[in-house]
């Protein structure tokens, strides 16, 4: 009976060595790296594919959420960035009038 049991195991545990050796001398072959880069690509298309679609789905929540517009579409062309004309640079919030720390526009305000 023992040594029965020990021969089935020792011949399960060689098919099992010999289908693991198979399987990984197989995965180095040219056609198994292949596989494997495809296998890999077509993983990370599915991932990226996900992550837009959540993106999406959360930038549509934020906007309803916020009251905001449609985001601007790219069928739409380009948008006109127009530069000042002028050579003032822009303002900060200090120079506009009766904003800055010991104005007497502010004073009385504390």
């Amino acid at each position: 009976m023992r040594r029965g049991f020990w021969f089935v195991a020792g011949a399960g545990a060689g098919v099992y060595v010999m289908i693991r050796a198979r399987r990984a001398a197989e995965a180095f072959t040219p056609d198994g790296v292949r596989d494997r880069l495809a296998g890999l690509q077509v993983g990370a298309h599915l991932f990226l594919d996900e992550v837009r679609t959540g993106m999406d789905e959360r930038e549509t929540e934020l906007r309803e959420r916020f009251a905001l517009l449609e985001r601007h579409s790219v069928l739409d062309g380009p948008l006109e960035l127009t530069a000042s004309t002028t050579d003032e640079s822009p303002l900060h919030p200090y120079d506009l009038p009766g904003t800055h720390p010991g104005t007497p526009a502010l004073e009385g305000k504390h």
